[in-house]
């Protein structure tokens, strides 16, 4: 502590730990922050630059509107009047070889609707019977966490699983049905679970709540990438890129980090930390004091993918694409796994340049490192040849780019909740210590700062036990 002051070291710069550093000065006059991250930039996966001129998110393009944490951060650090909604969110599956509507009324690629299957014609005759007998099986009893894949497929079949869900949860974590948690990927579903024996039914009921909250996404007229930015300056916190941190020891007083290379070593002296990087790292930095901690993150695995990003001249489509793009099923074997219609999903970016068609690729999922090992122009090439055959792309794209993110999604897989529990409850044994990020409680941007509050409020409340400051900690815990 320095004079009246206390020092909050918070160990990452993405959205998270930036998020966590604003909170943090909430609490008034009596935080200093300072946000150590070991790559150049800020901003972890919200990062735009230009392609063919225009800004383009090369990572997170949007957020979701229908949690009120991320638009909040925005319009608190001045970006309220950038926020834009998208034109439309009407996507597509490429399934059994052609484009076919996202049925209507689906919660990640749960049916709600039988005729909205139907008209989608995702599924073939076989699979639709299947999905009806959902209304007279036996309830599906889930006492424990399952697998997404065993109990959608338990209620509505095979091909429910592969052709609607398995694409869905694709597009968030890059992850596999089968592994990933009912309770921590699809929330809403595991309570209905709990409560109506049809999935149909729970899916129905989910809509219809759903239906009256607005947009599902938002963005920011300068792209997701301008968030960080905003957020750091914001927080009046020093923010010191390409230092990483080596080490993290308790001392009577607080915490001290060795950060810097091992010749050179910097030790730092914090009142409190927190740490906001992913579960690998953080389970590196607590493994001295916080081992079961530790060994809970390492479990924690993490799938790669990569973004190529193409922009077109419109000519090159005798058809412009409509709709926001298209999911592709692993089943259906194709290196591409979704795509995004960028300029037709968002205005801002037609506007930027009408005579640009902007599109997004996804490449990679859990088991397909070896796809990812091919260089940027093979990447650039299968991202081009898919637009050729599926959007009839005509000729080469204006200009492009290839975005890598190695590591950078976390797998929620049966047990997730229970062990990140566990997680906080080690690190809620050590004073002055707080985690959040992506690894917890959701990948997506809100969640992200919703973890970040709660780790400043814990940090606060330990600084300030009788809440004297200005901003109090419980404050923070609100909303």
């Amino acid at each position: 502590m320095e004079g009246n002051r206390c020092h909050v070291v918070v160990v990452g710069g993405g959205i998270a730990g930036l998020a966590a550093a604003w909170y943090l000065r909430q609490g008034g006059e009596g935080v200093r922050v300072t946000v150590l991250d070991g790559a150049r930039r800020i901003g972890g996966k919200l990062f735009a630059s230009e392609v063919a001129g225009v800004q383009v998110d090369a990572g997170a393009e949007a957020m979701l509107a229908r949690r009120p944490e991320g638009r909040a951060l925005a319009e608190d650090v001045g970006l309220g009047g950038e926020l834009r909604d998208p034109a439309t969110t009407q996507a597509a599956i490429l399934s059994r070889g052609a484009l076919r509507a996202m049925p209507a009324g689906q919660v990640m690629g749960v049916p709600s609707d039988l005729a909205a299957l139907v008209r989608s014609g995702v599924l073939s005759p076989a699979g639709l019977a299947r999905v009806p007998l959902d209304r007279v099986l036996p309830a599906t009893l889930v006492t424990t966490d399952v697998s997404v894949a065993s109990y959608v497929r338990a209620r509505m079949g095979e091909e429910v699983v592969e052709r609607l869900v398995e694409p869905m949860l694709g597009g968030v974590y890059a992850g596999r049905a089968e592994r990933l948690s009912l309770e921590a990927t699809m929330p809403g579903i595991a309570a209905a679970a709990r409560s109506e024996r049809s999935l149909l039914t729970a899916a129905r009921e989910i809509v219809t709540g759903a239906r009256k909250e607005g947009p599902v996404f938002t963005t920011l007229h300068r792209g997701m990438g301008s968030l960080p930015a905003a957020v750091a300056e914001a927080s009046g916190a020093e923010i010191r890129t390409g230092v990483t941190v080596r080490e993290l020891r308790r001392t009577e007083s607080g915490w001290r980090l060795v950060a810097g290379p091992v010749p050179e070593p910097e030790v730092i002296e914090a009142d409190a930390v927190v740490v906001a990087v992913p579960a690998p790292a953080a389970g590196r930095l607590l493994a001295a004091e916080v081992p079961g901690a530790a060994a809970e993150l390492a479990r924690i695995e993490y799938a790669s993918m990569a973004v190529v990003t193409l922009a077109y001249p419109r000519a090159a489509f005798p058809v412009p694409p409509t709709g926001s793009g298209y999911l592709v099923p692993p089943v259906e074997r194709r290196a591409v796994k979704a795509a995004t219609f960028s300029s037709v999903k968002w205005p801002h970016l037609a506007e930027a340049d009408p005579d640009l068609v902007m599109l997004r690729c996804s490449v990679g999922r859990l088991g397909e490192e070896a796809l990812l090992q091919r260089d940027d122009a093979d990447l650039v090439a299968l991202a081009v040849e898919e637009m050729a055959e599926v959007a009839g792309a005509r000729g080469l794209p204006r200009d492009s780019r290839v975005t890598r993110w190695g590591g950078s999604l976390p797998q929620y897989d049966v047990g997730h909740l229970d062990r990140v529990a566990r997680i906080r409850a080690a690190v809620a044994s050590q004073p002055g210590l707080a985690v959040c990020g992506a690894a917890y409680d959701g990948l997506g941007v809100p969640a992200c700062v919703a973890t970040a509050r709660t780790a400043a409020a814990r940090i606060l409340d330990h600084l300030d036990p009788a809440g004297q400051w200005h901003g109090k900690a419980d404050s923070l815990t609100k909303g």
